[in-house]
């Protein structure tokens, strides 16, 4: 007899993870399937891991200022082998909590790949066979997979995915990232944190499209004068591996030959699998169509995270699970995208949320902005990190705080008070009227607000 339970949710990562917790908070009896590892693509291949590596690289970029802060350190070198065992190790401390937290909310987790059968009926296909589940509703989690053009020949050796790229320790001399979205721009900072000729490729006419154009040129002169040889509007034609190295040749007429080729070109939702399509479930362009209340076209189906497309981001995955966890649990939840911050972990940092000045100006809205750097922030110079910046928009008419943006220290956490100021529909004058203490970072977003009328104190 098939086990029955009140949700089954198929995907453990940041969204069906938390989606499970949230419904067995809410007194729901959950059952999850996941075919890999619980976490899913974020923790276990991509965002703990590269931010561990990251946080390698960036010890060992201030140990080589170290003489700025007064302090001699003698023989620094990269031990690359270490700095992986390092995020292995994060990973697996990890992973290890996100067991802990289901079986402590009782959430009975198989393993293997869930597919959706008759109404009310899952299919595990597990180690030893295949089970079927019985649920009255279910939530969709199957994430997304990496675009790979069929024409590039990828063999996970030499022509590689991230996920290669996080599982070795083995470093080329040479590397080839084609993509310059985030993904591509955190992987050239590592490798050339590591002292590896790196070269950035990306077919649209700047890197990072759709992010503050200033921030983005601030981090293209630090990648520069770091040594990546950055190639926008730029297309790959043809890659041959021969060997241990690949040929790549690009359309401004050049040809690169490298110990690795690593593609970030983004992802797309994997909706292939799982019975999806079979189960009569609407999708749109791969992606499946989901309501305000992540419902999708079959009653009592929920889908969330990268499988539903759009932002394609953990933090958004997981808001999206406990929105459709709540509604599963018969309550009633709304999904919002209103403050959705966007982080790209280089150096320096960029993070921003809400609406862009080109977004707005191509949109014919009406806005103010103020700016304040981070060369006058007490605090940033005592840190010798003066670069960047912090920008915050507002709506011209009612003066609520509808954009932000921040380059430079810290970043990814100081943008939470610009959401915050969006999600609570505040305007600019709250924002700088808020008492911050002295010295800190985040002194800089009261002065950015400040600054929309003039009256910043501190950038002259």
């Amino acid at each position: 007899m098939a086990e029955r339970f009140d949700l089954a949710v198929i995907g453990g990562g940041p969204g069906g993870y938390v989606a499970a917790i949230r419904a067995a908070q809410l007194g729901l009896r959950v059952a999850l399937v996941e075919k890999e590892q619980l976490g899913g693509v974020c923790l276990n291949r991509g965002c703990i891991p590269t931010k561990a590596l990251l946080a390698s690289a960036g010890v060992l970029s201030a140990l080589g200022r170290a003489r700025e802060f007064g302090v001699k350190v003698e023989g620094v070198k990269a031990d690359v082998p270490a700095m992986f065992r390092r995020k292995d190790e994060v990973v697996a401390r990890l992973r290890g909590g996100v067991e802990t937290l289901l079986r402590k909310r009782k959430v009975t987790v198989y393993d293997g790949v869930g597919s959706i059968g008759e109404p009310g009926v899952i299919g595990v296909e597990g180690p030893d066979g295949t089970v079927a589940i019985e649920c009255e509703r279910i939530i969709l989690a199957t994430g997304s997979t990496p675009l790979v053009p069929e024409t590039f020949p990828y063999d996970g050796r030499v022509v590689v995915t991230t996920r290669e790229a996080l599982e070795s320790p083995h470093m080329p001399d040479d590397v080839l990232i084609i993509g310059a979205g985030a993904v591509g721009c955190e992987f050239a900072g590592f490798y050339s944190s590591l002292g590896l000729s790196v070269t950035l490729v990306e077919m649209l006419p700047e890197m990072l499209p759709g992010e503050d154009r200033s921030a983005v040129r601030l981090l293209l002169a630090a990648m520069k004068k770091r040594g990546v040889d950055v190639r926008t509007a730029t297309k790959v034609e043809s890659i041959e591996v021969t060997g241990d190295t690949a040929l790549t040749t690009l359309s401004d007429g050049t040809s690169l030959e490298t110990g690795r080729v690593l593609l970030a070109m983004g992802r797309r939702p994997g909706s292939g699998g799982s019975g999806i399509p079979e189960a009569g479930i609407e999708v749109e362009r791969g992606a499946v169509v989901v309501n305000e209340k992540m419902e999708t076209s079959r009653p009592g189906v929920y889908a969330i995270g990268d499988l539903v497309g759009g932002w394609l981001l953990a933090h958004v995955a997981s808001r999206e699970g406990i929105v459709a966890a709540t509604n599963a649990a018969g309550r009633d939840l709304a999904m919002s995208y209103r403050a959705v911050p966007r982080c790209t972990f280089t150096r320096p940092e960029i993070a921003s949320v809400g609406i862009t000045e080109a977004a707005a100006s191509s949109q014919g809205l009406e806005f103010s902005s103020g700016r304040f750097p981070f060369a006058a922030s007490g605090k940033a110079l005592a840190e010798g990190e003066a670069q960047g910046f912090v920008k915050v928009l507002c709506d011209a008419a009612s003066g609520r705080v509808v954009g932000g943006v921040v380059v430079g220290p810290h970043a990814s956490d100081l943008i939470h008070e610009v959401a915050l100021a969006i999600e609570a529909e505040l305007s600019f004058d709250r924002l700088a009227g808020m008492i911050h203490a002295h010295p800190t970072l985040a002194e800089s977003v009261m002065e950015a607000a400040e600054a929309i009328e003039g009256l910043s104190i501190h950038s002259g």
